[in-house]
């Protein structure tokens, strides 16, 4: 059922409303908004949580929870993400206050999400919606559905729905980072105008990078709408400065959506050169295309394809001289950041030791396939692996399992930022080239590292961040062994944009 229409004017040639007689419409005028407001917020929120849910349900999300209530198609986030996070919070009583109830038939399985956001409202926020088949169908059940909840909290011996919850994991405030995008403005312009309405500070190790207090929201600021900001993490921007492409190299951004790090990228090169971007999954390479689209970066070639199937002797990737590899990982070091803790797997993963899973196993397995594949790229100089990850098997693991390769392929370990405390875990020798970051740092849990070309005849120019890595580099020549090519035909078929 759609929303309720606006009230029609009153077109007859009585006297003029009082001031009285105004309060009263203005009154109901607001209630309407409001209504048609909530409406819609619950729809935005149900479509988002039914993505939320199969993604978890799958393993394969789409993305976090705040990525997808602040994609471009959500408009009234602040909302939207209210009710996405409040419903998983008491998923669980829903669905069995609303089997218990009978709600759930075949007729309203279909709008299963919409029953969870609306039961939540109803039950535990607003208390009331009047427009809407679902909310009609929760309004008339909601003197049931209170006793079927009291049931169970009796049966529970609990007091109240509350106390049903559980440990909830809290996310602790952190301040807010933000990444300046120098294509389009300059730090010092980004200072000057957050500096009439927030205390910025530079940060003292991430060039453009800017320090605002916690619980600072940026999201409809124009500067973050116009693609003049990224909203991005300490840590994750560590990822592309470690790499430190020069102007005019080529790279591929081996795993790039949503692409932070791929514009960050653009952003360090001075939109010069090329970038190639490879995403497999194809929702994901939408919202690539949309990141690169809002930094207004020009130099960026998006394909939709495996970075595993690409030929690293195609004459197209000949030039390459540095690859950033940031593959799919459990995201155990952003989990809190990511609000994991809400979903349903999170109670399921917690009763096996998550890092030795099966699901970590595989990812590694397929980390370490895809950091042999970014080495093996003839004149790649300089290749970055990260994850955003605390667990050793997808971390330390992967790199002490390919040194062999790397070694006789011409690389060794680097240090990058060699002012930052925390190392990798002593578990080989040359670990200590190895960084982490952890939310004891007050920061995500990230882990990167760096495999720089040993010096090999001729001299290749010196990153620009003499800081951020302590090997210098030279070029090594190109080199052919007859394995077929990824054909520039199937290559140009596979690039969107």
């Amino acid at each position: 059922m759609p929303p309720p229409p606006h009230q029609p004017k009153n077109r007859s040639r009585g006297p003029a409303p009082t001031g009285e007689n105004r309060r009263p419409q203005r009154r109901m005028a607001s209630r309407d908004a409001a209504e048609r407001a909530a409406f819609f917020a619950r729809r935005e929120a149900a479509a988002v949580l039914r993505r939320v849910l199969r993604g978890d349900a799958t393993r394969r999300a789409a993305g976090s929870i705040k990525s997808l209530v602040y994609s471009p198609t959500v408009r009234n986030k602040r909302a939207t993400f209210a009710l996405v996070c409040q419903t998983l919070k008491y998923l669980s009583i829903l669905k069995e206050v609303l089997t218990s109830s009978g709600i759930l038939n075949s007729k309203w399985k279909k709008q299963e999400e919409l029953v969870y956001v609306t039961t939540y409202d109803i039950l535990f926020g607003q208390g009331i919606a009047v427009s809407g088949s679902v909310e009609q169908l929760i309004m008339q059940q909601k003197d049931s559905l209170r006793t079927t909840l009291d049931k169970v909290c009796a049966r529970r011996k609990v007091s109240c729905a509350e106390d049903l919850l559980g440990n909830k994991t809290a996310v602790k405030p952190k301040p807010r980072f933000l990444r300046v995008n120098t294509l389009k403005i300059t730090t010092e312009s980004v200072i000057e105008e957050l500096n009439k309405i927030h205390m910025v500070d530079k940060d003292d190790m991430i060039p453009d990078m800017l320090v605002l207090p916690p619980g600072t929201d940026l999201h409809n600021h124009p500067l973050v709408t116009d693609g003049k900001v990224f909203l991005q993490g300490r840590a994750s921007c560590m990822v592309a400065v470690a790499l430190s492409p020069k102007p005019g190299w080529k790279v591929i951004d081996a795993c790039a959506a949503p692409g932070n790090k791929t514009v960050h990228l653009a952003a360090l090169m001075n939109g010069k050169g090329s970038i190639i971007a490879c995403e497999l999954n194809k929702e994901r390479a939408k919202t690539l295309q949309h990141t690169v689209r809002r930094s207004g970066a020009n130099n960026i070639q998006i394909v939709n394809g495996d970075f595993l199937e690409v030929d690293r002797n195609d004459p197209s990737y000949a030039e390459v001289r540095a690859i950033l590899l940031d593959p799919s990982c459990s995201g155990s070091g952003i989990s809190t950041e990511r609000l994991d803790y809400l979903l349903p797997s999170h109670s399921r993963d917690n009763q096996d030791d998550a890092s030795t899973s099966s699901r970590v196993m595989k990812l590694s397995a397929f980390q370490k396939k895809a950091l042999s594949h970014a080495l093996s790229f003839p004149s790649v100089e300089r290749v970055v692996y990260s994850t955003c990850s605390i667990h050793q098997a997808e971390n330390e693991d992967v790199v002490n399992s390919v040194l062999p390769l790397a070694t006789s392929l011409g690389f060794e370990l680097a240090t990058p930022f060699p002012q930052w405390h925390r190392r990798g875990l002593p578990v080989f020798q040359g670990s200590e080239h190895l960084l982490r970051t952890d939310p004891e740092d007050g920061l995500e849990g990230f882990f990167i590292a760096l495999f720089v070309r040993k010096e090999v005849g001729g001299t290749s120019e010196e990153p620009s961040e003499d800081a951020t890595v302590e090997v210098r580099t030279k070029r090594v020549p190109g080199r052919r062994n007859g394995v077929r090519a990824f054909s520039s035909l199937r290559l140009s078929r596979m690039i969107l944009w």
